[in-house]
């Protein structure tokens, strides 16, 4: 194969990886029946006269599968990440000791449940839409280098079929990713 070939593949496997972690982050911010510190960490807080992000201002701990504890590094960033919390779409309330934050999830109901398996699945077919959308890209790269002489038709048909094993290959991990978070959500 040419270095063309290479490069588009090479170009699209990278960006099809970069889809199917985003779809997994995206995953990971949906709260299932377990406290997760990923539901913490990347709110943003007013610290410093800057935003920053709950994982640099404090540790996030999970000891019990219902609770996560919020350690500020510094006590008077404590209220900030309180009120972040707070106003976040969590929909939980942390309980303030002055030292710690304690925020303990209740258990979700059947119906939120179900509501959130919707809503992972919206997440994963966006995933999908996306790599399939990075196929298409590459195609139409190939394909002008095949109109512009660099690549014979053999050459293409080769390229294209590697470029749907990759698509398919980057779907399946998205599938099974939600398929893994499809369980931990209607988990009781």
């Amino acid at each position: 194969m040419s270095e063309l070939v290479d490069l588009v593949i090479s170009d699209s496997k990278e960006r099809m990886e970069k889809a199917v972690a985003h779809a997994r982050s995206d995953f990971a911010n949906v709260r299932g029946g377990r406290a997760s510190p990923d539901l913490v960490e990347k709110l943003r807080v007013e610290a410093y006269g800057s935003e920053m992000k709950v994982l640099e201002l404090a540790t996030v701990s999970v000891p019990e599968a219902r609770l996560v504890l919020v350690t500020p590094h510094d006590p008077a960033n404590l209220d900030g990440i309180d009120r972040s919390i707070r106003n976040s779409d969590l929909g939980v309330s942390p309980s303030n000791d002055g030292r710690v934050l304690r925020i303990n999830f209740p258990a979700l109901t059947e119906e939120r449940r179900k509501e959130l398996v919707k809503v992972v699945r919206k997440m994963a077919e966006d995933g999908r839409i996306a790599i399939r959308n990075l196929r298409r890209e590459g195609r139409k790269e190939l394909e002008s280098a095949e109109k512009d002489g660099q690549l014979s038709s053999d050459e293409l048909a080769r390229a294209e079929k590697d470029l749907d094993k990759l698509t398919q290959d980057s779907e399946k991990q998205v599938d099974e990713a939600l398929s893994t978070k499809e369980a931990e959500l209607m988990e009781v």
